[in-house]
């Protein structure tokens, strides 16, 4: 009889469905969702902004780079708050921060660079929902279903989809500080979907000392693994804000086609992204990443060298197929090697992921700027992805000995 109860209670572990609580998953996409849409709004929004307010290339890529560096930031606080006061909690008061925010800067309306830049800041919150919604699904799910549960939550990133879609056409019909208040109907709706589905798990670690929570920085593993998402995360989330700006000032396309042309390379990172966590509990992150990063250096370091629409857009869709998958990969293995921190490792590693991203958007506009030509950033930030290939190989045997030996640990 015990052989029996102990045989369904592994068909249900194995069941992924069975084995968590999928509203709290469902709730914790959603909210990521509309978080990354808000996020990386101005990004689709740039080439209008610009030309209202007089903007420089550089202070172009400066406007989509704050709310990735703000966002970046803030998720370390946010991190702190999931395993203080829970994810739900930390997720209800962020969302009230960024509906509040964009309400106002729609009222009293954005009129100078420097306002911009405020708005950037408040959108930060926004892009620090990573370190909510991932534990708040997280906490649900096994180890062995790790890959899957954050995958799924972190496809959230699919919201930049929804930016670059309607944000363009929305600014051309009503103006585009009118798309800021109708940011927040859809907002306001996800908001009370997530209060009545989200729910904290029973397993989470009882709160800390504040100067405990930055444990896991004492060991090199949290650096490595901050490294490496801050390439894949980065350079997703700095070519999903700066996109708008290169296809509008490269090849000349108005704001709602560059819109719709970076909806179909976001759309590719993001859809890959479960699959990234899948294809790492199947073959191991280590193994993944170092696909990614071999496939995202070599796109990345091609766009300089294409000079048609078209194979710009190919070589974007493999570099956002790669780096979403390295998404999903990075996030296969936090959990296993820090499960008691993973709210504060979450922040951590989100944190390095926006500061990347944030490198890479300003960057671009910089180089633009001072060259008359973006491909010093493509150049630069490809070379990153050689040396996170690198430094991956460095430390894959290390890892494999010590925290990957146990057999519940696919790295």
């Amino acid at each position: 009889m015990t052989d029996m109860m102990n045989g369904a209670s592994a068909g249900t572990k194995s069941n992924f469905w069975a084995s968590g609580h999928w509203p709290t998953l469902v709730a914790a996409f959603l909210y990521f969702d509309l978080a990354f849409m808000v996020w990386v709004i101005l990004g689709p929004l740039a080439p209008a902004i610009s030309e209202d307010l007089g903007l420089t290339p550089a202070q172009k890529g400066l406007m989509v780079a704050v709310p990735t560096l703000a966002g970046a930031l803030l998720r370390v606080v946010n991190g702190l708050l999931v395993d203080r006061i829970g994810p739900k909690r930390s997720g209800a008061i962020s969302q009230i921060i960024v509906i509040a925010g964009l309400f106002t800067a729609w009222a009293m309306g954005v009129s100078s660079f420097a306002g911009t830049l405020a708005l950037g800041i408040v959108l930060g919150f926004a892009g620090a929902s990573f370190a909510i919604a991932l534990p708040l699904a997280s906490r649900w799910y096994p180890p062995q279903h790790q890959g899957k549960a954050m995958g799924l939550a972190g496809m959230g990133n699919s919201g930049v989809v929804l930016a670059a879609l309607f944000a363009p056409g929305l600014a051309k019909l009503f103006g585009w500080n009118a798309v800021l208040g109708l940011a927040c109907i859809p907002l306001t709706i996800v908001f009370f979907v997530y209060l009545a589905m989200a729910k904290d798990a029973p397993n989470a670690p009882a709160p800390k000392k504040l100067i405990d929570y930055f444990e896991p920085l004492k060991t090199a593993d949290a650096w490595w693994l901050m490294a490496f998402y801050a390439v894949t995360f980065g350079g997703f989330v700095g070519l999903a804000a700066s996109l708008p700006i290169y296809f509008t000032d490269q090849f000349h396309l108005t704001p709602v086609m560059a819109g719709y042309c970076t909806a179909g390379c976001v759309f590719a990172g993001s859809l890959v992204r479960p699959m990234g966590g899948a294809l790492a509990d199947r073959i191991g992150g280590v193994k993944a990443l170092m696909i990614v990063f071999v496939v995202a250096a070599l796109a990345i370091a091609g766009v300089p060298q294409a000079n048609t629409l078209p194979a710009a857009l190919g070589l974007f869709v493999i570099a956002m197929l790669a780096l979403g998958t390295g998404n999903g990969s990075v996030f296969q293995l936090v959990p296993q090697r820090f499960s008691a921190e993973i709210g504060v490792m979450t922040g951590l590693v989100g944190m390095a992921g926006g500061v990347g991203g944030f490198y890479l958007a300003s960057s671009l506009g910089f180089a633009k700027q001072w060259g008359g030509t973006f491909a010093p950033g493509f150049y630069i930030f490809a070379g990153l992805a050689v040396v996170a290939l690198f430094a991956l190989l460095f430390v894959k045997g290390q890892w494999r000995r010590t925290w990957g030996a146990a057999e519940s640990v696919r790295i």
